[in-house]
């Protein structure tokens, strides 16, 4: 009896109670919303492969789930995807995307990419809980002497969120509490915030756990150090200084440090904003658009569309120990993540209904690293160009396109007769046209062409005769590589 409760009591929560909690807090709100039918396998497939290990499926990857019987087989994707070391690379870019955004913008910052992914890698490898992540990031030592790690790109190196940020209390206290958090307060830097209750003195009260961080040197690869003894910041523009305060008014003990106080109290499992910050950040990522959007603009002013899912959520992320493995195998699960996104009624048009499957943009290292997947080319020295020109402009469910990326696509290798998935597709003896043409969707599409796709595409090769059957099936690899449906995490 003893036995059996203490394993019932370590066993860990169960993803599909969750998930069918949320789906019956999603349909409470649908009095007059008609949901979308469930997806087909092949939508689900590339759904599942672009969001939770950054890329489309392989062919044979392709044939052997469609082809599977299995009743559970969806669920059993989403845990083998998120058990594999892409899921730990591709979890490592999405999280150091929203950490470190100055590596999108500026190459000093991209610099220091490669090392911070690497920790987040080795961290989501390792499955850690997301409140020890936070903790480590926010405490990670400094010293005055050179940090070597800073030196080397490719070294694992947390010190990054640091550096990026010129280590200033302010840069500081602003991204931890917008990504941490959820909450924006760089409009309270000079001023009280317009729109939420922040003051100018919360906000650097907030500076101040920073305080004592300094960078010797103009350099981004300057040494970094920390004065224990420097405990507050002046407001600029004024004869005051403020010392550190939490966020619920409540200060530090004395002779605490103030990035671990910071850190703590930051992460603690009653903190009012940790968890929903964090679930609202990955149902954002999931679903495009956060159930309060944007997802780090948390103020009574933008109050969530399903108030009582985000409190289920979080509750259950904190029981759970930060986990965010649990967390994504929950909301993949539910009948929401996996319907068409096929709108087929009006009342399914706001993505904030959550009737229909997500429509969104793929980020620039999801559209490199798919193109690179369905030609055939790994590890190219073009990637880093191709991430630039794809990256994603505006908000996820409704991505600019531009001619740059128009260009990159003609003039790159995308349907060059050399590529060699296309030569494979070409050369391979014993294949009637019509196969030919069913493994160039394959590889682009990860499903199979209807009857109609395939007649026209079958045509279209056979009219060139056997001279120009090559050149016409570079053809159609290029026009699939050029459509939305290639072009969009759908």
């Amino acid at each position: 009896m003893l036995l059996a409760l203490l394993v019932a009591v370590a066993a860990p929560p169960d993803p599909q109670a969750l998930a069918d909690r949320i789906d019956r807090h999603l349909s409470a709100k649908w009095a007059n919303v008609e949901p979308a039918p469930p997806a087909d396998d092949a939508e689900f497939l590339r759904r599942a492969y672009l969001d939770l290990v950054g890329t489309v499926p392989r062919p044979h990857a392709a044939r052997a789930f469609l082809a599977d019987a299995d009743p559970d087989k969806r669920a059993k994707l989403i845990d083998e995807l998120l058990a594999s070391p892409p899921a730990a690379a591709h979890a490592a870019r999405v999280w150091r995307a929203a950490i470190l955004p100055e590596t999108a913008a500026t190459a000093d910052a991209r610099v220091f990419q490669p090392g911070f992914e690497a920790w987040l890698r080795d961290r989501f490898r390792a499955d850690t809980r997301y409140d020890a992540l936070v903790r480590e990031l926010l405490t990670a030592p400094l010293s005055a002497i050179p940090q070597p790690a800073l030196r080397k790109p490719d070294a694992p190196n947390p010190l990054a969120f640091v550096a990026v940020k010129d280590a200033k209390p302010e840069n500081l206290a602003a991204a931890a509490t917008r990504v941490f958090l959820g909450v924006q307060m760089e409009c309270a830097q000079c001023h009280d915030h317009p729109f939420a209750k922040w003051t100018r003195d919360q906000f650097w009260q907030q500076a101040a756990f920073f305080a004592g961080v300094e960078r010797h040197g103009d350099r981004a690869f300057a040494p970094l150090s920390e004065a224990a003894g420097k405990r507050t910041v002046k407001v600029p523009g004024s004869t005051r200084s403020v010392s550190a305060a939490f966020l619920d008014e409540t200060e530090p003990a004395d002779g605490a440090n103030l990035r671990d106080a910071f850190a703590g109290w930051v992460t603690a499992p009653g903190n009012p904003f940790f968890a929903r910050a964090a679930v609202n950040r990955v149902w954002g990522r999931l679903f495009g658009v956060g159930l309060v959007d944007p997802v780090d603009d948390f103020h009574d002013a933008n109050p969530p569309s399903h108030p009582a899912l985000l409190d289920d959520l979080a509750a259950a992320f904190v029981a759970s120990g930060f986990d965010l493995g649990y967390l994504t195998r929950a909301i993949t699960r539910t009948r929401a993540y996996g319907r068409t996104s096929r709108q087929s009624h009006p009342s399914q048009a706001d993505p904030r209904v959550y009737a229909r499957g997500p429509v969104k943009g793929l980020t620039g290292e999801q559209f490199a690293d798919s193109l690179a997947r369905a030609i055939g080319r790994r590890g190219d020295e073009r990637r880093d160009a191709v991430v630039t020109a794809f990256a994603l402009q505006g908000k996820p469910t409704a991505p600019a396109t531009s001619v740059p990326q128009a260009l990159a696509l003609m003039n790159g290798d995308a349907g060059r007769p050399d590529s060699p998935s296309l030569t494979a597709v070409c050369g391979t003896p014993g294949l009637t046209d019509a196969e030919r043409t069913e493994a160039l969707f394959l590889l682009t599409l990860s499903r199979p062409p209807t009857a109609g796709e395939r007649a026209r595409a079958t045509e279209y090769v056979e009219l060139a005769g056997s001279g120009r059957r090559d050149e016409r099936l570079a053809d159609v690899f290029w026009a699939l590589l050029n459509t939305a449906e290639f072009r969009f995490n759908h």
